[in-house]
């Protein structure tokens, strides 16, 4: 053991380590100060050191382990599943008695009805009597004070997480009604570390498509969030969702833009007021001022940061147009790097613990 793992307090874990979201969980633990990586596991790439794998790490002294979940997470503090959807939901099941705190990162146990999994999952949920709110939803500018006391948390989706913080504020106000309308761009990184039509180089470098028009499993999980975060203030939120998600020439990043129509009284100052409230205290979120610079990918890029940009437009019809833009990193805020904050909280450190570093640039 090197001196600098005797002054970590904490066991990590991580399943499922040879795909993006696991090389961005690797790289940050490694760095954490506060919690030890202990070992990594996986049904390939078996015997290998992790930066054979991953070429951005250093030697770590670490190989990819074939293991059982319940064997992996024995005598670890938390876990964290990097697994694919459909694949969680058996893992997590196999670690209900499991001391360790566990964080899933697929959309296994983020949905409450079992009914919209099937639909957007493509497959019946093997577990749903799991699906009770066990696992806390992994959003701490939402649910802060529940993750900090959960076992389990399902932690959100990229499209979720950067679509729903431009849209919780709104939601809470009560404002959040009818058909809320989202285009939202993301980066290759996104569909994995596997090639498939969808990020082959040739054609996604210099081309833009939309693709899962009005299906993409993100909608049930964005509309819950935004359901909860209205109950919050007292609301309901009688709301649907129209998302078409794009296909961007980027490895990484997400810009995602809603549009929401408000009552014709409402105004720049009540927007602004909604926003200082809801993330005055969120360390990620940024609220940049009406009128100036727009949310943009580059900004955020390697980083935990979510910029957020918003516009009230004029009168119309008797109602009021207002456009909210929010970038974030899908493999950071989006993915490993969300985790790691729920982690924080969890294990009682500071939130922003081993995730507060800039974003890149350029």
């Amino acid at each position: 053991m090197t001196k600098q793992s005797e002054t970590k307090r904490f066991d990590a874990v991580v399943i499922g380590g040879t795909g993006y979201g696991g090389a961005e969980l690797i790289r940050l633990l490694l760095g954490h100060p506060e919690v030890r990586l202990a070992r990594v596991t996986s049904i390939d790439r078996v015997g290998e050191p992790l930066e054979a794998v991953h070429l951005n790490l250093p030697k770590t002294g670490l190989t990819f382990e074939e293991m059982s979940a319940p064997d992996a997470a024995r005598g670890m503090d938390v876990v964290f599943l990097a697994l694919p959807h459909k694949v969680s939901a058996a893992i997590g099941a196999s670690l209900e008695t499991a001391d360790a705190k566990v964080i899933d990162l697929s959309g296994d146990f983020r949905l409450r009805d079992p009914q919209a999994y099937a639909r957007y999952y493509g497959q019946t949920h093997p577990h749903p009597d799991l699906l009770d709110g066990r696992w806390v939803y992994g959003l701490p500018e939402l649910n802060r004070p529940a993750i900090r006391e959960a076992r389990r948390v399902a932690s959100p989706g990229c499209f979720a997480t950067s679509i729903a913080l431009g849209l919780i504020p709104i939601a809470r106000a009560g404002l959040l009604r009818g058909r809320v309308q989202t285009v939202a761009a993301t980066g290759s990184s996104g569909s994995g570390a596997y090639p498939s039509d969808g990020t082959h180089h040739p054609v996604r470098a210099s081309n833009m498509k939309p693709y899962k028009v009005l299906s993409h499993q993100h909608r049930p999980e964005i509309e819950q969030t935004l359901r909860a975060a209205a109950a919050l203030g007292g609301h309901d939120a009688p709301l649907s969702l129209e998302f078409v998600p794009y296909s961007a020439p980027i490895p990484r990043g997400i810009l995602a833009t809603s549009f929401v129509t408000v009552p014709e009284a409402t105004t720049t100052a009540q927007i602004a007021a909604l926003f200082a409230e809801a993330y005055d205290d969120a360390p990620f979120i940024r609220v940049l001022p009406q009128g100036g610079r727009q949310a943009e990918v580059v900004a955020v890029k390697g980083s935990m940061y979510v910029d957020l940009s918003w516009t009230l437009g004029g009168a119309f019809d008797g109602a009021k147009q207002l456009v909210v833009s929010t970038a974030a990193d899908n493999l950071v805020k989006g993915g490993a790097g969300q985790a790691v904050q729920s982690m924080n909280l969890m294990l009682g450190l500071r939130e922003g613990s081993g995730i507060d570093a800039p974003a890149l640039w350029p």
